[in-house]
């Protein structure tokens, strides 16, 4: 019998069909803002990473239209051959300034940083110490790198010393600590005051994920800000896509660690660098972060309103420290359900966040809050997430 050779990919979607575990994709017909049209309805969306709305702010708009008309649409090379502008030194001056560090570098994406950076930091004759619950692109740089990883449990420093202490008897080259900044799925914060403590006594190097919080902490510089630890942290990994509202990875850090990044960095030297209109949209956002602080004040007010209301109806939210706010439901089915109706029937659109992204009995719809969503916007949302949850049965 002739084998077909592609026939498990048809099985394995009908598989995660059943099991209630395929992804939805919808699309948007309209800007990424509070109120849009997706797939031909008019929508409330509370799925977004554009945390202070910036995505459609009218300065970092004018900003891409402006660079695209001088420099045009596209790069043309890498970074390190021709597609690096003035723009792009502009900007790493900025943002490192911003960042109150040496230097930055701007790279393709937040999970280019992780898959290019980390194997370059460490390999086989090291000890990577990542938090349980660390994000994929984090994974995949791991073991991109061939180095030896020890899990500690999430957010628990104790269990971080303990496992430094076994890292440092196996006697490794180096030993780095891999967290996230602000954790994707929880919103939680990683406890990075105590990682510095144990790190320093161990002569650990410290990587830090911080795509979800920069924009959102530390007025908007990110988790390293806002503990006061600059110095302290070795690389700080990000992202102009989310908090800032345009596209790009980015790396900031000692000025030794740039020049490291841009000279071994496989995905940032092999991948095409950005169309200048968004390197000019991503130097706009950071000033507009700068010189408008509403952004980031109404985001928090938001977040502290919505997650005290879901709350009070009964509704985990895990540790949620952030706007990152999840409804824990459990099963993948009922969370899909959820979001069906809140889609279909409410005109709310939430995410149902499953499996892979979360354990299986995690299963969740994950709420982002967003600066431009008004007080009327969110009690609307909030009475149908009352309404159906309550008609399916979830709280």
């Amino acid at each position: 019998m002739k084998r077909d050779p592609v026939a498990f990919l048809k099985e394995d979607m009908i598989e995660l069909r059943k099991n209630n575990l395929e992804w939805i994709i919808r699309y948007l017909e309209d800007g990424s803002k509070p109120h849009s049209t997706v797939d031909g309805k008019d929508v409330l969306m509370l799925n977004t990473n554009n945390y202070l709305g910036l995505a459609t702010h009218p300065k970092i708009i004018q900003a891409a239209i402006d660079a695209t008309k001088k420099y045009g649409a596209g790069a043309g090379a890498v970074p390190v051959i021709a597609g690096s502008f003035d723009l792009t030194r502009e900007f790493q001056e900025k943002f490192a300034k911003f960042k109150e560090v040496e230097a930055s570098l701007l790279c393709q994406t937040g999970f280019a940083v992780n898959s290019g950076l980390i194997p370059m930091l460490v390999g086989k004759p090291d000890i990577v110490v990542s938090d349980e619950l660390n994000h994929g692109s984090i994974i995949d740089g791991v073991r991109l790198s061939g180095a030896k990883r020890i899990i500690y449990k999430h957010n628990d420093v104790d269990d971080l010393e303990k496992q430094l202490k076994e890292a440092e008897k196996e006697g490794a080259r180096r030993i780095c600590i891999i967290t996230d900044g602000v954790f994707s799925m929880d919103g939680d914060m990683a406890p990075l005051p105590g990682i510095a403590k144990v790190a320093e006594d161990f002569g650990a190097m410290i990587f830090v994920d911080d795509c979800h919080g920069e924009g959102v902490l530390g007025e908007g510089r990110g988790i390293v800000a806002h503990f006061n630890l600059q110095g302290k942290v070795h690389v700080e990994g990000g992202s102009m896509s989310k908090g800032f509202g345009v596209f790009g990875g980015t790396v900031a850090g000692s000025k030794d660690l740039i020049e490291f990044c841009a000279n071994k960095s496989r995905t940032y030297l092999l991948s095409t660098a950005h169309p200048p209109g968004v390197v000019a949209a991503n130097i706009a956002s950071i000033e507009v972060v700068e010189s408008e602080p509403q952004h980031v004040q109404r985001v928090w007010d938001n977040t502290n309103y919505f997650k005290k209301e879901v709350q009070s109806m009964g509704y985990n939210t895990g540790n949620s420290e952030t706007p990152i706010i999840p409804l824990i439901i459990g099963d993948p089915g009922k969370a899909q359900e959820l979001a069906r109706v809140l889609f279909e029937e409410e005109n709310i659109y939430g995410t149902p966040i499953v499996f892979p992204m979360v354990a299986r009995e995690l299963s969740r719809i994950r709420v982002q809050m967003n600066a431009l969503l008004t007080k009327e916007d969110l009690d609307m949302a909030l009475s149908a997430i009352e309404k159906v949850g309550k008609k399916l049965k979830i709280i």
